[in-house]
């Protein structure tokens, strides 16, 4: 069972791990933390995008020697390949830990995995640990990987007559939002980069040609970029008409209303029909609203 200061250290990965959010694709976003051998903090990192050092390495290497017979707490299963990067495993056996706690087993490990070297290597490993929560950050480039296309979240304001002002009380919120996706669809049909040059060189690239009518191909020409994640901005965009079978996440904005008012008209949704509210906030002048698919989309 893990400890309180290693559940502690697991949150604090889950944590910083979304750092990597919007520049990670098509590689995981994931965090890690190495606790000495009295259970003290000794060092943290966290994956920044695909060619950089993973989160194990980051962490590692701000750990020292202080890592001998201490314990990795990471996020996802450290991997067990030789890609632009050596294996994590590796780095976690040549640094003598003892322990080595995992939130998310890797789907994409390649053979025995990297849990299995481990414990072959006499290191003791521990699953399942605050999976649920590591999910929040690591769910949707699952989600991606299990259905072939990346996860899709449509944003938009509401209200079909918002005004400028309303629209700009989003702005700030809608920035963020951009931010955690690899691309962004905007209502001209174009699509960017959700951090604007923020993907490792040779890994990560932007379509250049516009939508296609075919929502299959829409689909592979943002898989095959690299993106595990997609936002679609605006509530007048082509692309929900495409792929509004496949979106998996909505994140509306509520213009503020008077604390009495007359309704304006029919009642309209707030969120499409089949999704679901999983968070309600207030930004500002306006309310968030979050909504997930309440079935597995195609």
């Amino acid at each position: 069972m893990a400890t309180p200061s290693e559940l502690a250290a697991m949150r604090r990965a889950i944590a910083i791990s979304a750092q990597g959010l919007g520049t990670t694709s098509p590689n995981p976003p994931v965090g890690c933390v190495i606790l000495d051998r009295d259970g003290a903090p000794a060092g943290e990192g966290y994956h920044a995008r695909k060619g950089d050092h993973h989160a194990e390495v980051n962490a590692l290497s701000a750990a020292g020697e202080r890592a001998h017979g201490g314990t990795a707490v990471v996020t996802l299963e450290p991997c067990n390949h030789h890609g632009r990067t050596p294996p994590c495993r590796q780095a976690l056996i040549d640094a003598r830990v003892s322990r080595v706690l995992i939130a998310v087993m890797d789907p994409t490990s390649r053979g025995e995995g990297g849990a299995a070297v481990l414990r072959q290597e006499g290191i003791e490993v521990e699953q399942g640990v605050l999976e649920e929560e590591a999910l929040l950050v690591l769910g949707p480039w699952l989600h991606s990987l299990r259905r072939d296309r990346p996860f899709l979240t449509w944003a938009y304001t509401a209200s079909t007559s918002a005004s400028e002002g309303e629209v700009n009380a989003a702005a700030p919120d809608i920035r963020e939002l951009r931010s955690t996706h690899d691309l962004v669809i905007i209502p001209t049909e174009a699509i960017q980069e959700g951090v604007p040059g923020g993907h490792g060189p040779g890994a990560f690239r932007v379509p250049d040609a516009g939508l296609s009518s075919d929502p299959v191909k829409v689909l592979r020409t943002l898989s095959e970029a690299g993106a595990r994640s997609v936002l679609i901005e605006g509530r007048d965009n082509r692309a929900v008409d495409l792929l509004a079978a496949h979106v998996d996440q909505v994140v509306v904005h509520l213009p503020k209303t008077p604390p009495s008012s007359e309704p304006a008209g029919p009642a309209v949704p707030v969120i499409p029909e089949g999704f679901r509210l999983t968070d309600v906030a207030r930004n500002g002048r306006t309310v968030r609203l979050t909504a997930h698919r309440a079935t597995e989309g195609p």
